[in-house]
């Protein structure tokens, strides 16, 4: 008897699980229409940080809204943005190559698309606009990166084996904190590593950089595969332990 005193005692004190509500909805950048994602936690009275996803190089699809579910289940309103178009979504790495090629081709505009999803971010009326992050994966942790080289006012940026690379290089410090996520043995990106700290360093940026070993592209990413041989593979433990810095990062940010 005394056990089930004290097991409902405990349950008493537990708190409900979050019901996480999710919408699809149109916006608009120009004269192109973009379908967003947004994810929050049901009932809350107050407003919350907002962080926007930005997507792989395939598009807007499943991925970047689990992330947003993910991101909601830990008290934030996320919002996966779309960079490419309603109902574009690649069909093969040479289309999403091109998709992607577009927006690597031409910077302003990556950050103008993704400052489109920013401002739909802010408008949310859960949101509070003063406590903003972004995050973004592959292509999308480029995009990030981006945002905080023009000195968009973001609390930060977490770029999840992201391309460093750029030609628009920060020239002052960004108002966005950084954090990268790397995967140590990724083929395509680690090359880019020593000019991309030598940017943060030349304009003293408050950074974080953080390498995962074993890890090559894609490491977050089921769907990668598991062969790190091919360049992009999925990583169980660098997926898990990026997740938790990028947690940590975000309490400092927000306290």
């Amino acid at each position: 008897m005394k056990h089930w005193f004290v097991l409902s005692v405990l349950l008493a004190g537990a708190p409900a699980m979050a019901t996480i509500k999710t919408k699809v909805f149109e916006y608009t950048h120009g004269d192109v229409v973009l379908q967003g994602y947004v994810a929050y936690e049901d009932g809350f009275k107050d407003k919350r940080p907002g962080i926007l996803v930005v997507h792989e190089w395939w598009g807007h699809g499943p991925y970047a809204r689990k992330r947003a579910e993910d991101l909601a289940k830990l008290g934030y309103t996320a919002f996966a943005l779309d960079m490419y178009g309603k109902g574009i979504y690649a069909k093969n790495h040479e289309e999403a190559g091109q998709l992607a090629g577009a927006y690597f081709n031409d910077r302003t505009a990556m950050r103008e698309r993704a400052l489109a999803g920013l401002e739909k971010l802010k408008t949310m009326p859960y949101v509070d606009a003063s406590q903003l992050a972004a995050i973004g994966y592959c292509f999308g942790g480029t995009s990030v990166l981006e945002l905080a080289r023009a000195g968009v006012d973001l609390k930060g940026v977490v770029s999840f084996h992201g391309a460093l690379a750029t030609p628009s290089p920060a020239t002052e410090a960004p108002k966005a904190r950084i954090l990268v996520l790397h995967g140590a043995d990724d083929p395509m990106v680690s090359p880019q590593v020593a000019d991309f700290l030598a940017e943060m360093r030349r304009v003293k940026a408050d950074w974080q950089f953080v390498q995962y070993g074993g890890a090559v592209h894609s490491f977050t990413v089921p769907d990668a595969g598991n062969d790190p041989g091919k360049g992009t593979a999925y990583d169980k433990n660098a997926d898990q332990r990026s997740w938790r810095a990028m947690r940590g990062f975000f309490e400092e940010i927000f306290k």
